[in-house]
């Protein structure tokens, strides 16, 4: 019989796969008790409603992204070396939490964020808005606005890793050094 660590992993990797894929709206309990094997009143014995649900879920995969984010931020280096970290961290990861980005993405305005989610989310964003902000500075980066950087290094990102998934695209280090030299391409100064 699975304990209920167990039981728990399988509700949040079920609600995850679920609200990446189909949303939050389109996503029911039940759904999610049957892809994850477990009754639906389980579900409810460690989250009270699937809004607590989702929130539990934002909160846990923004945390585990600013971390990787984060995780040896070369501090010191310069603009193209923390802009590689960066990207490295996105990938890494994304290999470790299929479907979490996406899921980051698609559900940073949702109307049932509550407070707590909306403040993890700025606290993630300020490391990129931080990083483009230096750069800009520096005259490394183009001057458009923070987050219409973010929109094009996580979009471009979101929309390789869609294809990589659907298998369209194969993943392999020449690709992602490739997409990565061209995310930097697309947001350096040019002189």
């Amino acid at each position: 019989m699975p304990t209920s660590t167990s039981k728990r992993d399988a509700i949040i990797h079920s609600a995850l796969t679920l609200f990446a894929e189909r949303g939050y709206d389109a996503t029911t309990i039940p759904m999610i008790a049957t892809d994850a094997k477990v009754g639906a009143g389980t579900i409810y014995r460690y989250f009270e409603n699937k809004e607590v649900l989702v929130n539990t879920l934002f909160q846990h995969y923004v945390t585990l992204f600013r971390e990787a984010l984060e995780k040896d931020y070369p501090k010191e280096s310069g603009i193209r070396e923390q802009f590689h970290h960066l990207f490295q961290g996105m990938v890494r990861f994304t290999n470790e939490h299929d479907h979490a980005l996406y899921f980051i993405k698609t559900h940073t305005s949702a109307y049932f964020l509550d407070a707590e989610s909306r403040e993890q989310f700025s606290h993630l964003l300020m490391i990129l808005q931080n990083f483009f902000d230096a750069g800009k500075k520096k005259k490394h980066i183009r001057e458009l606005p923070s987050k219409a950087l973010i929109a094009i290094i996580f979009g471009g990102f979101l929309q390789l890793y869609q294809l990589i998934r659907a298998g369209e695209i194969e993943a392999s280090e020449e690709l992602l050094a490739g997409v990565e030299e061209s995310c930097w391409d697309a947001v350096r100064h040019h002189q």
